[in-house]
């Protein structure tokens, strides 16, 4: 799908966020991009949804154009919904944006709504909602343009710890019926150890690819009791450890 060689970004207060980083992101990958705060994956992120630009490398689409309109979703650390508008409402929101009307996107919307368990809640405001609901809105709202990439950042890091083993399973059943590309920013080797097929380990700042580990785990709710997942997770503990301990 996409190919970042030698990519490179410093902010013009003189902060090199990344350096030299190249990835190859694969059609249909579940990618976690793991390493600590302020290591650049959120600044890799806005680079592969087209909200930022490089100061070094590139960012090469397979299709030879980056996707289109509403191709790409964006799932924030905050779910950002209208405080005033319904669940229904905020999820509308990117279609209306792009002239769909309420009842030309009716369906889709509903459906999308069912996908993330919140039928019942289309009338709900996100005052009305908890954490973990809203977050689900958020996840609506990213999914119901039908993108083939789905770009999350943190989404479930302010949640607790049940709501959240909750939503990772959730997210697993939508990224196999759905069939999108997705790209995972956490800090939380659990996290990423749970739900991705490739773990992309970052350097501290400025961030670069420091490893890249395939995980070979089948993803079922019994999963974290598996001993191999305990296996990857150490693994990957310390393969993090030694790229800190790294000058």
């Amino acid at each position: 799908m996409l190919t970042i060689s030698g990519v490179g970004r410093r902010f013009p207060t003189g902060t090199e966020a990344l350096r030299d980083v190249s990835l190859r992101l694969l059609t249909g990958d579940f990618m976690a991009l793991l390493g600590p705060s302020g290591c650049g994956k959120s600044t890799l992120l806005r680079l592969i949804a087209g909200l930022d630009r490089p100061d070094h490398g590139t960012l090469r689409w397979d299709a030879g154009a980056p996707p289109g309109p509403g191709e790409i979703g964006y799932v924030f650390q905050d779910a950002t919904l209208l405080p005033w508008a319904t669940a229904e409402d905020n999820v509308w929101l990117p279609l209306r944006l792009r002239g769909i009307t309420r009842d030309a996107a009716r369906a889709d919307v509903a459906a999308v709504l069912y996908r993330v368990g919140l039928i019942g809640f289309e009338a709900a405001r996100p005052a009305q909602l908890s954490g973990g609901m809203r977050m689900r809105v958020s996840i609506a709202r990213a999914l119901v343009t039908k993108p083939r990439l789905l770009l999350m950042d943190e989404p479930f890091a302010a949640l607790d710890e049940f709501t959240r083993h909750r939503l990772q399973e959730d997210l697993l059943s939508l990224w196999r019926d759905i069939g999108c590309t997705v790209v995972f920013v956490t800090h939380s080797i659990y996290e990423a150890a749970f739900l991705a097929h490739r773990i992309v380990l970052m350097t501290p700042r400025p961030g670069r690819v420091g490893q890249e580990m395939t995980s070979p785990l089948p993803r079922s709710a019994d999963t974290r009791l598996d001993p191999a997942y305990a296996a990857l997770v150490a693994a990957v503990s310390h393969a993090m450890t030694a790229l800190l301990d790294t000058p």
